[in-house]
């Protein structure tokens, strides 16, 4: 029998080998030296199922079935592995590496285990990638699972199931069908089917998740589109931000725009350059502001400041006021703590406490505690528990109720 194959079901010892070798099916390969190691200066051909009972170094590793290597293997150029037929059964392709693993390529139809550290330029395989340590590469493509304890260093991560790495990551893209789990790092562009998670401060372009989105530590990054839920157990600094339905921040939240179909809380303050439009309800426990602020429902904060305009469909609850160059209120809703405007419009049947405008208007029903402004015009049936005062001009229509009558002067109180 020639040095360069061995039969199958044999066990045989190897230290260094020119040219090719070939092992057949369940042969068992054992190396020399201390550490022991099998060099091969060609190509190993696995012919089914082999194991290497030591670290092997080869220019290219070939098979069909299952291949273990029971220390570190070193492919100067390609691992290439796929579902074999010999024997009597028919083997996954599968490659099982104890320790460390480098190679210029992998690709392998089913399973990679790797006990250590991965470095390749692109890895490839059908069904499962496990990694223990560190992976670095150009590209990886998992048809299933990606899983790996250490930290990921990659320019691509394609999965078609899902992704979990336990360890910070720096990649420019991730594409993951189902579900994904970093921790934390910088992911340029995250695009998830299902969920994505970052357990710690993460960094990204982007992230569009179909379903729901939790981020920790301090996340920064550009903007957000998620169908579902966005949690963040932090502070968290974005571009834009557009999610289906929740979006709850436990630190403070600051970014250019925030449109959000159902509600928005944050534990700290919420700070846009851009604009809040809501569909149902915001809450933030410190200072609200953007540019401009649009809510269907309810807003609470400690302050609530917008440049251009708030229109709110529901109520406004703050401790210091309320702040914008326009305010309106909509029909039935309320404000608690002072409104501080350019112009204000209180709808029907709104309730106020105290306005200061330039241009203040109640209309039918509404009430109010105290109105300031250049010109107030009141509607019918409205309500005012306290004084009015105004500068320039006030219009009444009839029936409504004044506790003290109004009066026109110099200077309104601020």
């Amino acid at each position: 029998m020639p040095e360069d194959e061995v039969p199958p079901r044999t066990s045989q010892t190897l230290g260094a080998v020119e040219g090719d070798l070939t092992i057949s099916d369940q042969a068992v390969i054992k190396g020399q030296g201390t550490p022991p190691k099998v060099t091969v200066s060609g190509t190993v051909h696995c012919r089914g199922s082999c194991t290497f009972e030591s670290s092997l170094e080869a220019e290219n590793l070939e098979g069909e079935g299952n291949i273990i290597v029971k220390g570190d293997l070193t492919v100067r150029n390609e691992v290439e592995i796929g579902n074999g037929g010999f024997g009597i059964f028919h083997e996954r392709a599968t490659l099982h590496v104890e320790g460390k693993m480098t190679a210029r390529t992998v690709d392998v139809d089913n399973e990679v285990t790797v006990g250590k550290d991965l470095e390749a330029e692109s890895v490839e395989v059908g069904g499962r990638l496990e990694v223990t340590g560190n992976t670095k590469a150009e590209s990886i493509d998992v048809g299933g699972s990606f899983t790996s304890k250490g930290q990921v260093e990659a320019e691509t991560i394609d999965v078609g199931g899902s992704v979990t790495i336990e360890s910070p990551v720096k990649v420019e893209k991730i594409d993951v069908g189902g579900s994904a789990r970093v921790g934390g790092g910088r992911a340029d562009r995250v695009d998830v089917g299902g969920s994505f998670e970052s357990t710690d401060s993460l960094e990204f372009e982007s992230i569009d998740v179909g379903g729901t989105v939790r981020l920790a530590g301090k996340s920064v990054g550009g903007d957000i589109d998620v169908g579902g839920v966005l949690k963040v157990q932090g502070d968290l600094q974005f571009g834009k931000i557009d999610v289906g339905g929740v979006v709850e921040i436990s630190g403070s939240g600051r970014g250019d725009s925030l449109e959000v179909g159902g509600k928005v809380w944050t534990g700290g303050s919420l700070q846009l350059s851009g604009s809040l439009e809501v569909g149902g309800k915001v809450e933030a426990g410190a200072d609200l502001g953007a540019y401009d602020v649009e809510v269907g429902g309810s807003v609470r904060a400690k302050s609530v400041t917008a440049t251009t305009k708030i229109e709110v469909g529901g109520s406004i609850t703050s401790d210091v006021g309320v702040n914008a160059a326009t305010i309106e209120i909509g029909r039935r809703g309320e404000v608690v703590g002072p409104i501080r405007a350019d112009e204000v419009i209180i709808g029907d049947r709104a309730r106020v406490e105290d306005v200061h405008a330039r241009s203040i208007l109640m209309e039918e029903r509404a009430s109010a505690r105290n109105l300031y402004g250049e010109t107030i015009r009141i509607e019918e049936h409205c309500q005012i528990s306290g004084e009015v005062q105004y500068t320039r001009d006030l219009r009444a229509e009839e029936n409504v109720e004044f506790a003290k009558p109004p009066q026109q002067v110099d200077k309104l109180p601020t």
